[in-house]
């Protein structure tokens, strides 16, 4: 098959590789289509220790299976693979188990990626894709899954109704805009500032939901003014701003992974009763929610979407890279 290999720091190689071998419990996929994530551009620029050169990355998948009990149907992957036994997945919490591995990673052991022609996954992992769903549309239910888990743990911890919230959307990536439009379209909130230093993005953003869109450096963005804070930029500077601008007893949701670390204002977190909550995953349960909530069109037509070929894909790894992409989510095809 044809792969697109991550092969050193900022070196992605499109070549043959081995075609997966299907193993007792598991499945191939023929790849229809693959997001970029800001995990592989993570990957990329060489700062995940999760995956290490050489390695095919992507998890958000959709394509066709060809073989077990799901053959022949339209699926999308939940890249997200648990061991089934521990305490959180018993009690449907599997995105914290301790044992946990994502499509695209090899550490802490192999699971090859989507940025391919075929990826091989356990069967548990397939969830079949409702006709009103287009196929190449179903490899974005990975990053929504990400987006509906974090609005849902800040909606779960507010004291007042989110639709009632000044929120705060800090970037315009996919997990930006993901988070804007399940906060307004499904969930009704109408106050939303969105930041980000790409013009391009913003751009793009604004023609799907109605929100204010500025530099991060705007007036907009005062001290003490916003109920909720969707950090999904995951900077230092991004994260100071995140505790400068929420109100006394407000809530910031911190989805970003881009520093692990840096100075943070705990003093006005501990005075103000702020509540700081991380989250980068999504449950089963938000999966199967998200296709739905996809396949329905609740959050309107996903036009924001550019595909391109996997061949060319290096190229729009370093079109991201460079900041001139103005697409929050480029998905590749085989």
């Amino acid at each position: 098959m044809k792969a697109l290999v991550y092969t050193d720091t900022q070196q992605l190689t499109y070549r043959e590789e081995k075609d997966p071998i299907k193993t007792h419990g598991e499945s191939i996929l023929k790849v229809h289509a693959s997001g970029i994530c800001g995990s592989d551009m993570h990957a990329y620029h060489g700062k995940d220790e999760r995956r290490v050169p050489p390695l095919i990355l992507g998890h958000e998948v959709s394509g066709k299976i060809l073989d077990g009990k799901f053959q022949n149907k339209n699926a999308v992957l939940n890249p997200l693979i648990t061991c089934g036994k521990c305490e959180y997945c018993k009690s449907g919490s599997e995105h914290l188990c301790q044992n946990r591995v994502l499509l695209g990673m090899n550490i802490p052991y192999e699971r090859q990626g989507a940025f391919a022609e075929l990826i091989k996954v356990p069967e548990t992992n397939i969830y079949e894709i409702p006709e009103k769903l287009d196929i190449k549309e179903a490899a974005v239910a990975e990053p929504t899954a990400v987006s509906l888990h974090a609005v849902l743990m800040g909606e779960n911890s507010l004291k007042k109704p989110i639709s009632e919230c000044r929120t705060l959307v800090q970037g315009a990536g996919a997990i930006g805009l993901l988070c804007s439009l399940i906060l307004n379209k499904i969930k009704g909130n109408n106050d939303i500032v969105m930041s980000d230093p790409n013009k391009l993005r913003l751009k793009e953003c604004s023609k799907y939901f109605d929100a204010k869109f500025v530099d991060p450096s705007h007036k907009e963005i005062k001290s003490d003014s916003f109920d909720i804070v969707f950090d999904t930029v995951g900077l230092e500077v991004s994260r100071q701003q995140a505790i400068s601008v929420v109100k006394p007893g407000g809530i910031i949701i911190h989805i970003g992974l881009t520093q692990p670390a840096g100075q943070f204002n705990f003093r006005k977190a501990t005075l103000q009763e702020v509540t700081f909550i991380g989250t980068y995953c999504y449950t089963n349960k938000d999966f199967e929610n998200t296709i739905k909530i996809l396949a329905n069109k609740k959050i309107g037509k996903l036009n924001w979407i550019e595909y391109r070929e996997l061949k060319k894909g290096a190229k729009a790894f370093k079109e991201i890279h460079d900041g001139t992409c103005s697409s929050p989510k480029i998905v590749l095809l085989p």
